[in-house]
Formats: structure tokens, C-alpha cells, sequence
């Protein structure tokens, strides 16, 4: 009996050494003010947990389609990238990559050229041959696809007697078309795919795919075709609901299961099982999780409840270290409910927390508007206990792990308890 419990606690650490915890980081965090402020020191604490880091974002050229830093000056001549790979120095077992696109390479003209590149054989091989040659002279162990096609439309959530007349609508006017291209465009990067395999076979470089935030799968991706020439995929199922997608409408950003009159794609079970009913194999997937909250405002109309759905007044104002509208990085949220005398937002009241005992839907906090209709706030967010959830779903689906979008939005100074990384280390425990 003895000789069986050890084979199975041996069997059990075995697998759990074997999940990978990607931790992507972007570098635009180095610009920050403040406490926000992400300099490369601040990574080594977190790599003790990371299998991979994969570092955010290089682009493309629109004129040539050939693959470039986002920031020269910081990543080039500023020695940026070789910080990161030389960290692989003092964390000989971890494994970095450079990822491409990622929603922060919009142009002009939006990201159209994330599909113009895919129509041409040249135009592919342009950007197969640049990634390879900026991949190996920075030291990177292979590349990330984090491509950039067109996003779904916001859903709005419906009673059964609207949802009735919503479809009866498509059927007489049909349903609105994002890309007219898009069945080629989903063969055509599945050859991208191919062809950067190919090229980075030899190298022995890697090469892997995120799934970005409310892109359609079943209409950009062949989960079958793609799994054999990919080392890994992530999916990044979360903002389903954001203030700049949603600004009239707050809800759970990221709930882990399907919930009573929401869309039942917008969960992240629904993301997970489609690509493993499509032929993913399951440790090949890994499964995303956001470090940050997405903020609305509250007004004299909202339910005082703070119960979701709710209506709502836009994007909450950008937080002291972020600096983005509508986004509040893990420390943005915690510092506002530990430490309510330090707030100096216009109502001068803490957030309230409601945890989730149900382990479906995800944390909320919220603060009501005052008597003057301002300083309300409602904010979906991760916090450790949901973080930890989802680790552990991954590992009771078979995944392949998780990964932190992104290690720069949690917290890495230990602001709230003292703990630098409490997302990154409760998913990294709950595997």
C-alpha cells in the first residue's frame, strides 16, 4: 500500500511539474508613473513560478509585412530585449518568446494588415524570414502569435421575449458581416503557421498562439489543422464585458461557466471545450487569466444592489497606476479595499467587495454614486481566490497550464499584503 501512495504522489508531482505558467509581459509598462512604474528588476520575484515569459509586443510593417520592434528606441537601442532573454542567465529553465501583435499594433488604418499579410505568399514569407532573423539575434526562444483579427461585435444582454425578436431580426436582415474574407483568412493562417514551423524547425525555436480577447475562434482558427505546428495555445478568455465595448452595460468580465440570460459563448468553459471539441489536444492548451479589473462608473440609475447585469455611465477614470480608462490593475483594486482613508476619489468611500462562494462568475466590488450622482464605481476584477480557481479548473480539465495577462498588472511591488505576485502564485498553488 505504501509503494502504491508513493508511485501516485510521485505520478501527481510529476504532471504538476510538467504544467507551464506563461507569464507574458509588456513592456509598455516601463512608461508608467509611479507605483505603476514596471522596471525589468521587478521581474526576477515572478520567475520563480514562470515556465515561459513571453514578452509583448513586436508589429508588423505595412509596407514591407516584415516583423519590427513596437519601440526601437526602448527595445533596440535601449537594450530592452536583451535584458529579458539574458535572464535566462539566472533562470536557466525558463523559456522566453517574443509575440506579435497582441492588440497593441493598430495602425491607421486598424489592424488590416494582420490579414492583408495572410492573402500573399510573399508577403507571408517577408514576415516568416524578418521573425525568424529578429527571434535569434535577440536571443528569444521562438515567437508568439498574437494576431490581430477583428473582434466580435458587443453583445447586449436579452429577456427571452427581446432575444426572440433579436433573432427573428437576423433572419429577415441576416447577421452583420466583420470579414467577408474570413474562411480564407482562416486557411491562409493556418498556412502562416505551417510555413513559420517550418522555418523555425531547424532552430529548434518555438512557436506558440494567443488567443486574443473576443476574436472568434470559429471563424479565424482551425483548432485541428493548427495544434500540430504549435507548441502551445493560449487562450485568453476574458473581457467579454468592457466599458469600452460595453459602455452602457457592466457585467462579469471573465466568468468561468455559463451564466442564467448571458451569451453562451462569453465563459471561459465555453472557450475551452470548443477548442478541445474541435481537436486541440488538452495539454496544449493553456488558459489565460487577466491581472487587472475592468472599471465602469455607477449613476443615479444603476441598481444599488451592484449585482450584474447593471446599467451603467461609461468607463470609470483611468487609475493612478495604470493610466487607462476602464482597466484597474490588481493593486488599483485591493488598495481601495484595504485601505479605504488613502482613497481620494470624489465620494471619499471604499469599494465593497462580494466575493463569489459559487466559483462560476467572479469578484465585483462597488461603490454607489453619493448624493449628487457622482463617484459611483463598479469594477469586475481577478483576485487570487478566482485566480486559484481557474488554475484549478485548468488542471481538472488536463490543460496544459495557465498563463498571467499580464505579470506587470498584478502585484509586483506587494502593495496590498506584502506578497509581490498574489494572482501569479494563487494559479501557479491552484495547479
Amino acid at each position: 500500500m505504501k509503494i502504491l501512495i508513493f508511485a501516485f504522489l510521485a505520478l501527481a508531482a510529476y504532471v504538476a511539474a510538467d504544467n507551464k505558467v506563461v507569464c507574458y509581459y509588456n513592456s509598455k509598462a516601463y512608461f508608467r508613473d509611479g507605483q505603476g512604474k514596471f522596471d525589468v528588476n521587478f521581474i526576477d520575484p515572478a520567475l520563480q513560478f514562470c515556465t515561459h515569459l513571453i514578452y509583448g509586443y513586436a508589429g508588423i510593417n505595412a509596407e514591407t509585412f516584415k516583423a519590427q520592434p513596437l519601440n526601437e528606441l526602448f527595445d533596440v537601442t535601449r537594450d530592452n530585449y536583451r535584458h529579458i532573454t539574458e535572464l535566462k542567465r539566472r533562470f536557466p529553465g525558463l523559456r522566453v518568446l517574443l509575440s506579435v501583435g497582441g492588440g497593441e499594433d493598430i495602425g491607421d488604418d486598424g489592424n488590416i494588415k494582420y490579414r492583408t499579410i495572410l492573402e500573399s505568399v510573399d508577403h507571408r514569407l517577408a514576415f516568416v524570414n524578418s521573425a525568424q532573423a529578429l527571434v535569434k539575434n535577440f536571443g528569444f526562444d521562438g515567437l508568439d502569435l498574437a494576431w490581430e483579427f477583428p473582434e466580435t461585435k458587443p453583445k447586449k444582454i436579452r429577456g427571452k421575449i427581446s432575444s426572440f425578436f433579436s433573432k427573428l431580426k437576423h433572419k429577415i436582415v441576416g447577421e452583420s458581416v466583420i470579414d467577408e474574407k474570413a474562411e480564407e483568412h482562416k486557411e491562409q493562417f493556418t498556412a502562416l503557421v505551417r510555413e513559420i514551423r517550418n522555418a523555425f524547425r531547424h532552430d529548434g525555436l518555438l512557436l506558440t498562439m494567443s488567443v486574443l480577447p473576443n476574436v472568434n475562434s470559429s471563424v479565424y482558427y482551425d483548432p485541428r489543422a493548427l495544434a500540430p505546428n504549435l507548441d502551445f495555445i493560449t487562450l485568453e478568455a476574458f473581457d467579454f464585458y468592457t466599458p469600452k465595448r460595453n459602455p452602457k452595460e457592466a457585467d462579469y468580465p471573465a466568468p468561468l461557466y455559463e451564466l442564467i440570460d448571458r451569451k453562451y459563448d462569453e465563459n471561459v468553459d465555453y472557450q475551452v471545450r470548443y477548442w478541445l471539441q474541435k481537436g486541440a489536444p488538452n495539454n496544449k492548451l493553456i488558459l489565460g487569466i487577466p491581472a487587472y479589473g475592468r472599471a465602469w462608473k455607477m449613476d443615479e440609475d444603476s441598481s444599488i444592489s451592484g449585482v450584474p447585469p447593471l446599467s451603467i455611465d461609461g468607463a470609470l477614470e483611468a487609475g493612478p497606476y495604470s493610466k487607462e480608462e476602464g482597466l484597474l490593475s490588481y493593486p488599483e483594486v485591493c488598495v481601495k479595499l484595504a485601505n479605504p482613508q488613502k482613497l481620494t476619489t470624489a465620494a471619499g468611500k471604499h469599494l465593497r467587495k462580494v466575493g463569489d462562494p459559487s466559483k462560476r462568475k467572479g469578484t465585483y466590488a462597488f461603490r454607489t454614486p453619493d448624493e449628487n450622482g457622482e463617484g459611483g464605481a463598479w469594477v469586475g476584477y481577478e483576485d487570487p481566490d478566482t485566480a486559484g480557481n481557474k488554475a484549478s479548473y485548468a488542471r481538472a480539465k488536463g490543460l496544459g497550464g495557465i498563463a498571467i495577462v499580464d505579470i506587470t498588472l498584478d502585484d509586483f511591488r506587494g502593495l496590498c499584503t506584502g506578497n509581490k505576485y498574489p494572482i501569479l502564485r494563487a494559479a501557479k498553488l491552484g495547479l
